[in-house]
């Protein structure tokens, strides 16, 4: 054991010793946590939306006071007049106008009739995230005014009631557990796996085999003190990103251990996999030319960005095996729902048991010769 500690107490001086190593391995995901998280997060606001109204009766002055309520309450778009539906159209595809309303001729004729009366929205479907925001918002708006003046006293149609089991989730708080277990990555990728592919390629290996530490111990002290460097950023990562996000949950006491609890068993299976991949390398190249590659395959497909359930069969085979999910998984049950350790000792199993797996593989794997 005191040879393994040995190990340990080297690695953990090196890496203390190096304050730029440790910074580089936060910055990348609070970054992404902050850049993504705002970008993708945010909701649509003072989109330009052209009103062509051919019609000037009293049920598009309706639509004219909708869309008024809409600039003044959620302000997702700023409605501008047009005579001519053939320039707001001309205006939406040239990019000047988000989107355009077209009030036909004879619309209030035909809704006072009940003769089908239409209304056009023009969108650049070529932005999704634009073109579905504002047909889902005129969508709601169109219902608004088919709900006739005076309720009759008997519903006969089905009302849908949505109960939401939690509050609005900002894109920044869904985004911070996969930020988090991001961090952890990428401090064993630094340093870990490059470090370790480094010290080979220095000689320093060479010191610990002529010395009587066994395969274990040497693979055992070089997990540890890898884990421990993880463990720091996950906290760190934690603690900031909580409070970038106006995240409360991570502060209450029993979360603080299930948390903790997650990063030490994360930064063990994220350890142990990169020690396994990098155990037979000898070329220092390597681990920096995978970075990118191991960063693609297993954080995207983590459910961190996008759910799971949207993958193809063959994207979520390859999400049930990677490590990444079952981190991710666990972090949002604690951070956002605080569903507590029932939600979360599925993921830890799976970790723990991967971690003792992969670490049982790279011993064997291990050559204690040059």
């Amino acid at each position: 054991m005191n040879r393994m500690w040995a190990i340990v107490e080297r690695e953990l001086r090196k890496f203390f010793r190096s304050p730029t190593l440790m910074l580089v391995s936060m910055v990348f995901p609070l970054v992404q946590l902050i850049v993504l998280g705002n970008a993708f997060g945010g909701k649509i606001k003072n989109a330009k939306l052209g009103v062509v109204d051919q019609d000037g009766g009293t049920q598009a002055v309706k639509i004219h006071e909708a869309l008024a309520a809409v600039e003044s309450n959620a302000r997702t778009f700023t409605p501008v007049p047009y005579d001519s539906d053939k320039q707001a159209m001309e205006d939406v595809r040239t990019g000047k106008l988000d989107g355009a309303i077209i009030i036909p001729q004879q619309y209030s004729r035909r809704v006072y009739e009940e003769n089908h009366p239409r209304i056009a929205l023009i969108v650049d479907n070529t932005d999704n995230f634009m073109s579905s925001t504002l047909e889902s918002l005129m969508s709601d708006l169109t219902v608004a005014l088919n709900t006739p003046d005076v309720e009759p006293r008997i519903i006969q149609s089905i009302v849908l009631d949505i109960v939401e089991l939690y509050p609005y989730i900002e894109y920044m708080k869904y985004l911070l557990p996969g930020s988090i277990v991001l961090a952890m990555f990428v401090s064993v990728m630094i340093g870990g796996g490059m470090l370790y592919i480094d010290d080979k390629a220095r000689g320093v290996h060479e010191g610990y085999l002529v010395t009587p530490i066994t395969k274990f111990e040497l693979v055992a002290g070089l997990n540890i003190a890898g884990t421990v460097k993880a463990v720091l950023s996950g906290v760190v990562i934690t603690i900031l990103g909580s409070l970038l996000a106006g995240l409360g949950t991570p502060f209450l006491p029993q979360n603080m251990i299930y948390i903790l609890l997650l990063i030490v068993v994360t930064s063990l299976a994220f350890n142990t996999m990169m020690f396994l991949m990098m155990v037979r390398v000898e070329d220092p190249l390597v681990p920096r030319a995978t970075f990118g590659i191991l960063n693609t395959l297993l954080f995207f497909p983590s459910g961190s960005i996008y759910p799971i359930k949207a993958f193809p069969a063959w994207l979520r085979t390859l999400a049930y095996i990677d490590p990444f999910t079952y981190a991710v998984s666990g972090f949002k049950s604690v951070l956002l729902k605080d569903a507590g350790f029932v939600a979360i000792r599925a993921d830890l199993a799976y970790l723990l048991i991967a971690a003792v797996v992969m670490v049982t593989i790279a011993t064997a794997l291990f050559k204690r010769t040059l």
